[in-house]
């Protein structure tokens, strides 16, 4: 996998190169700003961007902004923001702009080395790697704009939340301690207050989530 990285903080960039290239991965450009990811990804076409969200001049937004313009240019390049922020007005126009190839990951909840890396080669390779806080926290941003006949019902949210985190019905089902039967029937009244019909080419787990975010 050739990946390329966006971190200003020198220390987190380095160590980010090194664990990457540690687990067999090319890492062909390490950049500092918005600007210079860009155009690294217009010069080595990588398989993956992982960009940090605050980054020169103004320590913002920056980052993001450019993930969403990198998306724009070269959407076959996965895309994985990797922050200690959440950041909901930019995250949901990434995710609106396509689920495929693109995560956002907390600094600070990444625990286990591992999981990190299979997240960023599911990313990579067309998948969805969501942390569960940055979903809970999009979630509550879109609910405040819904009306209570479209929105979902709480439980529905929790199953929802549980789906963008990649996980199975059965997954959803230990972890919410029910039957899979009844995440079924949760699962079937999210693609029907969506609107999502049943479609051989889409993946309406994450279209769900995307939907619901753009509501």
């Amino acid at each position: 996998m050739r990946i390329v990285i966006a971190e200003d903080a020198a220390v987190m960039r380095e160590g980010l190169v090194r664990l990457l290239q540690d687990r067999g991965h090319e890492v062909v450009s390490a950049v500092a700003d918005g600007d210079a990811l860009l155009a690294a990804a217009r010069q080595h076409h990588p398989d993956l961007a992982v960009v940090d969200i605050r980054m020169p001049p103004t320590h913002t937004d920056e980052g993001l902004r450019a993930a969403i313009a990198l998306r724009w240019e070269q959407p076959n390049i996965g895309v994985l923001v990797f922050s200690q922020y959440v950041e909901t007005r930019y995250a949901t126009q990434l995710l609106a702009e396509g689920s495929a190839g693109v995560g956002y990951l907390l600094k600070d909840r990444v625990a286990d080395v591992s999981e990190f890396i299979e997240a960023l080669e599911r990313v990579a390779t067309g998948g969805t790697a969501l942390d569960p806080e940055v979903v809970s926290q999009l979630l509550g941003a879109s609910r405040r704009g819904v009306s209570l006949d479209a929105s979902l019902t709480p439980r529905e949210s929790e199953v929802l939340s549980l789906m963008a985190e990649g996980r199975s019905n059965i997954g959803i089902a230990d972890r919410l301690v029910i039957t899979e039967g009844a995440v079924e029937k949760h699962v079937a009244n999210i693609f029907a207050k969506l609107d999502l019909p049943v479609s051989e080419s889409d993946n309406r787990r994450v279209l769900a989530v995307v939907r619901y975010l753009q509501t």
